[in-house]
């Protein structure tokens, strides 16, 4: 799931979030805003889910997949598209 709030200098705070239901030790967001790389660490809450928030430029797309025990790739549920990556599957796509 995904929440967006103003962030200031034309930049937005999105909020990445994973159900209570995923089972995993370990969640990360990874992106074209983290190159690919090790991501951003996902906190569980008190109720179960897995969230972080990432300052993103306005004005431009984003893809991202979640990586859950540093080897399985989900995508977003509710994200704003979807769009084939070089691995046969699809990548996730937030817009601002």
């Amino acid at each position: 799931m995904l929440t967006r709030r103003r962030a200031g200098e034309g930049k937005v705070r999105v909020g990445f979030s994973l159900p209570a239901q995923v089972q995993a030790d370990r969640a990360s967001v990874c992106g074209e805003f983290t190159q690919w790389g090790p991501g951003k660490p996902m906190k569980r809450g008190k109720d179960g889910r897995w969230q972080v928030s990432v300052a993103l430029e306005t004005g431009r797309s984003y893809r991202f997949r979640y990586l859950l025990d540093g080897s399985r790739w989900e995508n977003d549920w509710a994200a704003d598209d979807y769009v084939p990556n070089p691995f046969g599957e699809d990548d996730s796509v937030v817009k601002l």
